[in-house]
């Protein structure tokens, strides 16, 4: 899987300038630069057709499980919750580790639009309450979006918001997207199979 831009939403205090993030940052994004469709090939191919009808394009939950697991293995953990809001809970974290006594968080976008809000809502309030450290939320490019289930949320549809994002004032704290793209397509591979919760089928 290719990923074809870092956007780098806030970055602040002596974390954010540490060898830790560096090297953190770099086996993420070499982790998401892992994941491959079929499984196993090496790269990431997907079957180009449209997501826009019913039982049309390819699933996105495949994609992130593949993921989760191979950073469980490696100590984080999954579907973390964390006491973000004082009142309704907004949903654990996908991915959650530990670092030198700083949580780092991963939410990889497998809803629509108003889902890419509320993961981004999620994080930027853990950072400005200090219960995280780091929010990352990875994200399709528009080029990938167009073969997925239909309305999944994408880097084009939020770019218009981020200043909403950068303007929090915060004294300590990284909030990044990363932006994932697939390397190839061929209709001589099975399309990514969806699930088949609620009308999104993803």
């Amino acid at each position: 899987m290719k990923v074809v831009h870092v956007e780098t939403l806030i970055k602040k205090g002596k974390f954010s300038q540490s060898k830790i993030w560096d090297e953190l940052l770099i086996s993420i994004i070499k982790e998401v630069e892992d994941v491959d469709w079929p499984t196993g090939s090496g790269k990431f191919t997907i079957y180009p057709e449209s997501g826009k009808g019913r039982g049309m394009g390819n699933g996105v939950k495949p994609i992130k499980d593949s993921f989760i697991k191979r950073l469980i293995i490696q100590g984080w953990e999954k579907e973390k919750p964390l006491d973000i809001a004082s009142r309704k809970k907004p949903g654990n974290l996908d991915l959650l580790l530990e670092i030198e006594n700083k949580k780092i968080a991963i939410e990889w976008e497998t809803g629509n639009i108003s889902s890419t809000h509320r993961a981004l809502n999620k994080m930027a309030l853990g950072l400005v309450k200090g219960i995280i450290e780091v929010g990352i939320l990875i994200l399709p490019s528009r080029n990938l979006y167009k073969y997925l289930t239909d309305r999944i949320g994408n880097f084009d549809e939020i770019e218009p918001y981020l200043d909403l994002w950068r303007s929090i004032i915060i004294i300590s704290g990284i909030l990044i997207i990363i932006v994932i793209e697939h390397d190839d397509e061929s209709r001589n591979v099975k399309k990514i199979p969806k699930g088949t919760d609620g009308r999104a089928l993803n």
